[in-house]
């Protein structure tokens, strides 16, 4: 996934407006793992922890996966990493590969794109896995971004501790 990453614009539909941020922090998780080796990627910054970039990458393809073409696209399909639905598995990418990390990744964003330029509204419904408690589109949408803000913070940490860089 590229690494260039566009303000959201400061006025528009609440459509163009949601889709805008999410993918602005895309593009920020892009960037904090852009020019690190594959070692790096892996690099955990506490010792207590396994969470490393590479494992935020893996478990925002879950994220993606599971929100967009489960839930909102209804489609019977695993998570890549979490076979038992817990999404914290998919963090330990000590023995990941980054390829394959990156293009699970990359697929399901581009499945997220797809489901959600498809959907004739924001208050197209799915039914949340486990729950099946039913979730509008609109707060799914609102849900990755608050996800993706979240793990962002995280992979500045991260990416402060591989080597240094703030603000990238």
């Amino acid at each position: 996934m590229t690494a260039e990453r566009v303000d959201p614009p400061p006025i528009a539909d609440e459509r163009t407006m949601l889709r805008a941020y999410l993918d602005f922090h895309r593009a920020t998780l892009a960037r904090k793992c852009a020019g690190l080796t594959d070692e790096e990627l892996r690099r955990c910054a506490v010792p207590t922890s396994g969470l490393s970039l590479l494992g935020l990458v893996r478990h925002l393809a879950e994220v993606e996966r599971a929100w967009f073409r489960r839930t909102i696209d209804g489609e019977d399909v695993p998570l890549v990493w979490s076979a038992e639905g817990d999404f914290q598995v998919a963090y330990d990418a000590r023995d990941a590969d980054r390829a394959e990390a990156f293009a699970a990744w990359e697929a399901e964003v581009a499945h997220a794109r797809r489901i959600e330029r498809e959907a004739p509204a924001l208050d197209v419904t799915g039914r949340r896995g486990g729950t099946g408690e039913e979730v509008s589109l609109r707060m799914v949408l609102l849900h990755l971004i608050h996800e993706y803000a979240r793990h962002n913070g995280h992979a500045d940490l991260l990416r402060e501790a591989v080597d240094g860089s703030v603000g990238v």
